[in-house]
């Protein structure tokens, strides 16, 4: 076993929060600098740049995982990662069906482009990527599963835009792979505030929207090597792989 940084929370200038600055290339090579083995790109409501930088990543060593911080109905956020291309366009189908078809205004909330591995634009997203979709947290979570990904509520105790702040609680059949809590909580203290919650996995994630953000805030994992097989068994702490900490 080895232990493994992992930052499962990347927005690239995908996502209309993201800063220009935040290209495949980028991100790679700052994930590098930082000693980062797994990183997920994890745009608002869109998968589409995990592709390209798995492309330029895996040269490097790192291992780059599929996935999209998709917003419910409910307006809470929540990571939705993928293993595979096959399960990554399913469930952009997905994402595309119920995201609401509400043109982006860009000098409101900035661009959405996709770029290729040289930093060329080659599209930009019309609907705004940051719109709830259609779809409640239960429906969200039970796809993720069924097409094999993990689904960790986003920042739980973040004031916007998390499942505490729009719910009140995590709802107790909601089958969830981690929490993701804010990079200066103290996990005892989100325990004891929610002292319901019965030894849940903690992780802690850049959230970056910012170059010099990415891999800041990681978390390690022991595991035997850096895939998402190895990952999904040390979030449930099966066959001594497991959440090393912050």
């Amino acid at each position: 076993m080895q232990t493994y940084r992992a930052d499962l929370h990347i927005h690239t200038v995908l996502s209309p929060c993201g800063d220009l600055e935040m290209s495949p290339r980028n991100i790679v090579e700052q994930a590098k600098a930082r000693n980062i083995d797994i990183i997920a790109i994890t745009d608002h409501n869109s998968t589409l740049h995990g592709p390209v930088i798995r492309k330029l990543a895996e040269p490097l060593g790192i291992t780059v995982i599929f996935g999209a911080e998709v917003t419910t109905r409910e307006e809470a956020h929540c990571l939705c990662l993928f293993d595979t291309e096959a399960q990554r366009q399913k469930f952009q189908d997905y994402i595309n069906l119920n995201l609401p078809n509400i043109p982006n205004d860009p000098k409101n909330f900035g661009y959405q482009v996709v770029v290729d591995e040289n930093d060329e634009i080659l599209e930009e997203i019309e609907p705004l990527l940051i719109n709830a979709l259609k779809v409640g947290i239960s429906d969200i979570e039970q796809t993720v599963h069924m097409l094999g990904g993990l689904f960790i509520p986003a920042h739980i105790d973040r004031p916007r835009f998390s499942i505490i702040s729009q719910l009140g609680f995590v709802p107790p059949d909601l089958k969830f792979d981690a929490l993701e809590i804010f990079w200066k909580t103290n996990p005892s203290d989100i325990l004891s505030q929610h002292s319901y919650l019965k030894n849940p996995t903690l992780i802690k994630n850049s959230d970056a929207h910012f170059i010099e953000q990415v891999g800041e805030i990681f978390t390690s994992y022991q595991m035997a090597e850096p895939t998402f097989n190895e990952l999904t068994k040390a979030l449930k702490g099966e066959d001594g792989r497991r959440v090393v900490g912050f």
